[in-house]
């Protein structure tokens, strides 16, 4: 049944659109697989969980030879297994599995008990999770050892052991215990035990070979391989460059070429999905990870990660039989139940019988704390574009208000649907020239500057691009601009799901900056600095991009910018996604901080990895936020128990997010007057400059 129920799992997964960059290289693949499995490193995130589990995994792969030897002893109760027989080290390993799953079990039980949704509701990780599967395998887990250790020191009374050995090094107060008992109960004590743990075992795979969306058990060992063929091979999470759209060959999709009738913009049908993501919604193990870090299921919003890949999985596994028999709508006399299956739209409301609701798509803000903290390397993020990009593309079904930006990008080339003459209005603001692109780059130029549209276009992100700017030149770097030759990096509308739109900006600006001769680039942006530094590649497009945080701490490094006009204020560093989780930047800001006098860093309590979206990735900037609370408000609500004087960070959409929670609180007489968000670029001038709030015209403005 076993056999069986795997076989069709593979079958199942196999239904899925080819997936083709998943095979290699080998060796990578691998060592990943073996570094993330057996070093357990991304599960040692959560250290007390990560142990426990560790010994529970590994107990249950090793204590599998006790079962061998339980089939012999239902025959003869001093049977030991061949050539291993009773050798000392195995049986101290033995005892050492047992007595460690034992322990950790409990832990992890006691852990679900304390975290039970009956106690904390939403705020439970293992909210929506199925307790009654997650009940039968930890009883299993807490029966096998048990049984274990019974055997071993009924074994040892039954050969007459009366003082400590290596043989029972972990199980001798055991054998104390038994010892003076009858041997006839002995030898029913072990029959008994032998086969308890076989019917105990026996049961669990039968119950498994039944249940095949039983992902609490069936992890243990589509992990191994879901790990494996994760997306980047060094280990690192499927975030930073959003996936590239493949035709029906598992091609780059050419839109000159495509046919939607042939090729899948997305994924409209279940069977839409790669192989690789079916695989990923049967590994899911229902943990709860990634949704006790969503900033959209913290602020009340439908989406779960964790049940978003739950609902795929079922209904993956619901409509698997009738794919593999070739039934489809189409096929006649099929019963109404079927026909209402196959039917059923992948996202929908209630009314329409979706299995994703439209909410529960378009509340991700691409953040990447689901794909930060999965254990076992599902990919939430790539799911989510793919089921938009069909939303979008061909169901034209998305919020209303994404279609004004959507419009802005395509005839104007910003969100903001501004003129493009208006990118250089912030040059006029400073004092000295900043060399603007004609054909191109100015000889010795080090750095092409893209500002971006925020930093083009908005009034609090401009600070920013001219504080920038002035550090720059006072560093001598010699760096110029596009102007209006720059158009927006395409990164809300790919991230929306127009896949088009994303590709014509992209490839417009590959075009220009190739023309130009750029090979280094500086952005003050973070999404732009992903999407040019990990997407344009895709498209031919290859670049040397630096965020301005990373180039401002090497040129202080280097002592081309001192600081040294003291700051004397408590700031707390908002830690932006695409920057922080998407592409491991997480020093370089906070190095500028430590390097200006008088400054007092307080770390909130989600920072770095497990920092909390500012609610605006995702082209959820673009979109206004009706459910729940708002994202920006929780951040904010999280800042200000660090109380500080100024909340920096090195991203213009979350200088506006957050700036527009803070206001809010200010209104309401929640937030001190004086509070701000500043990019580290302005904190980092004011100091170099050496002016002070009390010198002449405000410093905040002028930075």
């Amino acid at each position: 049944m076993f056999v069986y129920a795997v076989a069709q799992i593979v079958r199942h997964v196999r239904l899925g659109k080819p997936a083709p960059d998943r095979f290699g290289p080998f060796w990578p693949r691998l060592k990943t697989m073996l570094v993330e499995t057996v070093g357990h490193t991304r599960m040692l995130k959560w250290s007390v969980i990560g142990v426990a589990h560790w010994w529970v995994a590994f107990g249950f792969l090793l204590l599998v030879p006790t079962l061998a030897q339980a089939y012999g002893q239902l025959f003869d109760p001093e049977f030991v297994l061949p050539i291993i027989g009773h050798f000392a080290p195995f049986e101290f390993i033995v005892e050492l599995f047992s007595w460690a799953t034992l322990i950790a079990i409990v832990v992890l039980i006691a852990i679900r008990q304390i975290s039970h949704p009956r106690r904390l509701g939403r705020a439970s990780r293992f909210e929506g999770s199925n307790f009654p599967r997650a009940y039968f395998v930890e009883f299993v887990i807490v029966a096998i050892p048990v049984l274990v250790l019974l055997l071993r020191g009924m074994e040892g009374a039954l050969q007459g052991v009366d003082s400590y050995n290596l043989h029972y090094a972990l199980s001798y107060p055991l054998v104390l215990a038994f010892s003076g008992a009858p041997t006839a109960a002995l030898e029913t004590g072990i029959l008994v035990a032998a086969a308890l743990k076989i019917i105990i075992s026996m049961t669990w795979m039968i119950v498994l070979a039944r249940n095949l969306t039983m992902g609490v058990a069936w992890h243990r060992f589509a992990a191994f391989f879901n790990i494996y063929f994760k997306r980047n091979a060094d280990g690192s999470p499927a975030l930073g460059p959003a996936k590239q759209m493949l035709n029906k060959d598992g091609q780059p999709l050419d839109f000159e070429e495509a046919d939607p009738d042939e090729d899948p913009f997305g994924v409209g049908k279940i069977e839409d999905f790669t192989w690789k993501g079916l695989l990923d919604f049967t590994t899911c193990t229902e943990c709860g990870r990634c949704q006790s870090q969503c900033p959209a299921w913290n602020t009340g919003k439908p989406l779960s990660p964790k049940k978003l890949v739950m609902d795929l999985r079922d209904h993956a596994y619901a409509k698997a039989p009738y794919l593999m028999q070739g039934i489809t709508e189409e096929t006649p006399d099929i019963h109404d139940d079927v026909l209402a299956l196959l039917g059923k739209p992948l996202v929908g409301t209630e009314e329409e019988g979706g299995v994703i609701h439209p909410d529960v798509l378009w509340s991700c803000t691409n953040c990447g704390a689901c794909v930060e903290q999965c254990p076992v390397d599902i990919e939430h993020i790539d799911h989510i574009l793919d089921m938009r990009r069909y939303q979008v593309m061909i169901e034209s079904s998305f919020p209303s208000e994404a279609s004004t930006l959507l419009k802005n990008l395509e005839n104007k080339g910003n969100p903001w649907g501004m003129s493009e003459q208006k990118r250089l209005d912030w040059v006029e603001e400073l004092d000295f020239e900043v060399p603007v692109v004609e054909d191109k780059l100015p000889e010795g130029t080090e750095y092409l500057f893209w500002v971006g549209c925020a930093g083009a276009l908005e009034d609090r992100a401009k600070k920013t691009t001219k504080a920038i700017a002035e550090l720059l030149h006072m560093a001598g770097v010699k760096f110029a601009v596009l102007g209006g030759m720059e158009a927006c990096s395409g990164d809300p509308a790919r991230r929306l799901g127009m896949e088009f739109v994303f590709q014509m900006l992209a490839q417009q600006n590959v075009e220009t900056l190739n023309e130009v001769g750029a090979t280094k680039i500086v952005a003050s942006c973070p999404h732009c600095f992903n999407t040019l530094g990990n997407e344009y590649p895709q498209l031919g497009g290859d670049y040397d991009v630096v965020h301005h945080s990373q180039l401002l701490a090497r040129l202080v490094e280097e002592g081309r910018l001192t600081p040294v006009q003291p700051i004397e204020e408590n700031i707390t560093y908002h830690d932006p996604c695409f920057l922080g989780r998407h592409n491991k930047v997480y020093t370089p800001p906070r190095e500028i901080m430590a390097q200006v006098p008088g400054i007092k860093t307080v770390e909130m309590h989600r920072h770095k990895e497990r920092g909390f979206c500012c609610g605006a990735g995702g082209a959820r900037m673009w979109m206004e936020e009706r459910i729940g609370k708002r994202i920006n408000t929780e951040r904010v609500d999280e800042a200000l128990t660090t109380n500080p004087d100024t909340v920096s960070t090195a991203c213009p959409f979350c200088q506006v997010m957050l700036g527009d929670a803070i206001n809010e609180k200010k209104s309401k007489g929640e937030a001190k007057e004086t509070l701000e968000v500043v990019d580290v670029s302005q904190l980092l001038l004011r100091s170099v400059k050496g002016e002070s709030p009390a010198a002449g015209e405000p410093v905040r403005e002028n930075a």
